[in-house]
């Protein structure tokens, strides 16, 4: 129990970030006009946020994990001992990937089947393979979206 606590910390501060950046990057600003440069939302806006989706998707154990600034400047070793994990093994990275050559109506997330951007969450350890991915959905859809419909970049 106490590894996948500590798993789900790590995974959670991570997308955390990433949302944030996304967010900030891709979301229309209300005050655009008025400040070329808004601030970014904030990490407890964003903790806020994902704790209502979790709680009311029936998740009520969880817990979000603050990392020192130079985090990704350590070694695996060192973000296992930060984050309590049993091993470097146990360390996740969240990858945000964009299908590229989605159908021109697929514009967002809402069919989790065909999306135009999907999070997949893989162990520092291991490498990343976008085919896997692409014949993970290929299958997810029963073949009824030809495999060259994904093709996916990270963003």
């Amino acid at each position: 129990m106490a590894e996948t606590l500590a798993e789900l910390e790590r995974v959670q501060t991570q997308i955390l970030e990433r949302i944030s950046k996304l967010e900030h990057t891709y979301l229309p600003q209300n005050d655009a006009v008025s400040a070329p440069h808004p601030e970014p939302i904030s990490i407890c806006d964003t903790e806020a946020r994902l704790s209502n989706i979790l709680q009311s998707n029936g998740v009520n154990e969880f817990l979000f994990k603050k990392v020192p600034a130079d985090y990704y400047d350590c070694p695996l070793e060192s973000r296992r001992d930060i984050l309590g994990a049993a091993s470097i093994d146990h360390l996740c990275k969240s990858i945000v990937l964009v299908n590229t050559q989605a159908q021109s109506n697929v514009v967002d997330c809402s069919d989790r089947n065909n999306s135009k951007y999907y999070v997949v969450v893989v162990q520092y350890t291991a490498r990343f393979n976008a085919e896997t991915v692409k014949n993970f959905l290929y299958t997810l859809n029963h073949a009824k979206i030809p495999k060259k419909k994904f093709n996916f970049t990270c963003i």
